[in-house]
């Protein structure tokens, strides 16, 4: 039998410690919403629901048996891609899902394509620079926005562009028919808050690494032995800083998806975020554990695809002993 090679052998352990992960989160998650106080058909059908009708909808959506055969059941469905249905609009929950995934994951990849290569480009600059006033001023600016929360940058953001100079809209407000133009400039604003917030992590802990490794004696010898400082950067420091760079590049990406929620509230943006928010109002579990399951999912996902983007471009990792 032939043996795999170390890499496909790592990736399918890796991917074997996700699903586990995986596995562990949705029982969290199913028994967390278990513990909550109060009877769920009460909540959504009103106090002055029927005995009948309550015990109807008990019926309908499983209430009745025990919590152990209702987390089966959902476990299963969630497998094949059934969520089941919303307790509170009787809509299947994978159609409610998808379409609000699709918006978050748009505003996500936005502000991706604009975070990552300028936190990037100016981590490397605050590294070649260090302790100059363009590393100071980047510092300073960072640390700044890293101090304050989602929702304050964002309101910010709206006195300023929105009513101030009422540049671009304070509701984010789309459609499904709309163009890649209008969209882009309906979400300019909640995009421009996450990439404050995740750039400023991103580019210190490139700085970081970048600075880290321009310490090592490797690179101080290819200083003394006279290659530039470009060649030294480009040829021995960036490529060992692949793996430290793409784990927080995948940790920031994880938080674009699953730290959106704030932001989706304060715009009125319709995704996974806002109908988290609203569910959890309306006491619609079912559509609660289904958008936890996809936030837990894209999270182990970008970590598992950062581990592993780590160790392959590191080939020490791969051969431990």
């Amino acid at each position: 039998m032939t043996r795999l090679s170390p890499i496909p052998r790592l990736i399918l352990r890796r991917l074997a410690t996700g699903l586990l992960t995986l596995l562990i989160v949705s029982a969290i998650i199913f028994w967390a919403i278990e513990l909550l106080p109060g009877d769920i058909a009460t909540e959504i059908l009103g106090q002055s629901a029927t005995p009948e009708t309550l015990a109807a909808f008990r019926e309908r959506f499983g209430l009745n048996d025990p919590p152990m055969i209702r987390y089966l059941h959902w476990l299963g469905g969630a497998l094949t891609g059934d969520l089941g249905l919303s307790m509170a609009n009787q809509r299947p929950i994978a159609d409610l899902l998808a379409d609000r995934a699709t918006n978050t994951f748009f505003l996500a990849g936005y502000a991706a394509v604009i975070a990552v290569p300028l936190a990037v480009v100016l981590g490397v600059a605050a590294a070649l620079y260090r302790g100059s006033m363009l590393d100071r001023f980047i510092s300073n600016a960072t640390l700044t926005v890293i101090s304050f929360p989602e929702y304050f940058v964002a309101y910010i953001l709206i006195l300023i562009f929105a009513v101030q100079l009422q540049w671009f809209p304070s509701l984010a407000a789309v459609s499904p028919g709309m163009g890649l133009g209008a969209r882009l400039y309906a979400t300019f604003l909640p995009a421009l808050t996450m990439v404050l917030i995740v750039m400023a992590h991103m580019m210190r802990m490139t700085r970081a690494a970048i600075v880290n490794l321009l310490a090592l004696p490797y690179v101080e010898m290819a200083h003394l032995k006279g290659v530039k400082r470009r060649r030294v950067i480009a040829v021995h420091a960036l490529p060992n800083a692949v793996a430290p760079i793409a784990t927080v590049i995948a940790l920031n990406l994880a938080y674009l998806i699953v730290g959106v929620v704030l932001v989706e509230v304060v715009f009125v943006y319709p995704g996974l975020g806002q109908l988290l928010v609203d569910s959890v109002a309306k006491r619609d579990v079912t559509v609660v554990q289904g958008a936890c399951l996809i936030f837990a999912a894209t999270y182990i996902l970008l970590n598992l695809a950062a581990d592993i983007v780590g160790i392959v471009s590191n080939p020490r990792l791969l051969h431990p002993r």
